[in-house]
């Protein structure tokens, strides 16, 4: 099933997406949620960013060509981080260029959907706290990222997270494809069973740190092959199984 959110003449909702049709649905997919009989194609609304979470939970040097890439160990533990929610934003949306900046890279990476309260919960049980996949795409400002010596304020702008187009509860994540083409050329490309820490593991590890609320969004770290974007880019980010995350950016 494929669950998004969407907008039309001003009102926002969850919907299901099937034949290319937007099946609207009262309520939210966390807390249950039944289609109210409207139905639109995809053509009469915008998609939005398919969750709003309360906290992006991010991992860092979760790829091992990625670790290779930036010639790091591969780590021991998920190296985890957060980015704000007010840096989400959804497909077709600008990513805006800081000024303050001079290096914006793109990061392609598979995001997980979380469904509901989770807190020191196994890796064998920690999928059954997972709504499903998404495409996200973890911008950051290079140069403020080694410039600071840590992540925060690099990762924490403004539309440096979309997240899209919806998310996908039905999907083999282990061993998926994930691409991102930069203005249509292949820039990375590796497959998920690539990560160190897997959803499962990473779901259990942060949940015993922090607890996850529905609509938490985990970004589980991008391959190798990251470089910079410019003003009027296109950037996209394609996980197979999922679909494709599309956003411009501008100064």
């Amino acid at each position: 099933m494929r669950y998004c959110r969407a907008a039309i003449e001003g009102e926002e909702f969850y919907g299901v997406l099937e034949n290319s049709k937007v099946r609207r649905l009262s309520g939210e997919p966390f807390s249950g949620c039944v289609f109210d009989g409207r139905e639109y194609d995809m053509s009469q609304v915008k998609l939005l960013a398919p969750a709003v979470p309360t906290k992006v939970v991010a991992v860092g040097l979760n790829y091992r060509g990625h670790a290779t890439e930036l010639e790091f160990e591969l780590p021991e533990e998920p190296k985890i981080f957060l980015k704000p929610a007010t840096a989400v934003i959804g497909p077709e949306e600008f990513i805006i260029m800081p000024m303050r900046s001079r290096r914006v890279d793109y990061e392609a990476e598979l995001a997980v959907v979380i469904s509901k309260k989770c807190s020191h919960v196994s890796e064998r049980d920690a999928l059954a706290y997972v709504l499903g996949f998404t495409c996200l795409n973890d911008v950051t400002a290079r140069d403020l990222q080694k410039f600071d010596g840590q992540w925060t304020r690099s990762k924490s702008f403004d539309t440096f997270c979309p997240i899209g187009p919806w998310i996908e509860t039905d999907m083999k994540y282990d061993n998926a494809e994930i691409t991102a083409r930069l203005n249509g050329r292949v820039c990375q490309s590796a497959r998920t069973s690539d990560m160190i820490f897997n959803a499962a593991r990473l779901v259990s590890f942060i949940s015993g740190v922090m607890t996850l609320l529905p609509g938490d969004v985990i970004a589980t770290g991008t391959p190798e092959g990251i470089g910079p974007m410019k003003p009027g880019d296109t950037i996209e980010i394609e996980i197979e199984g999922i679909g494709v995350l599309r956003n411009r950016t501008r100064a």
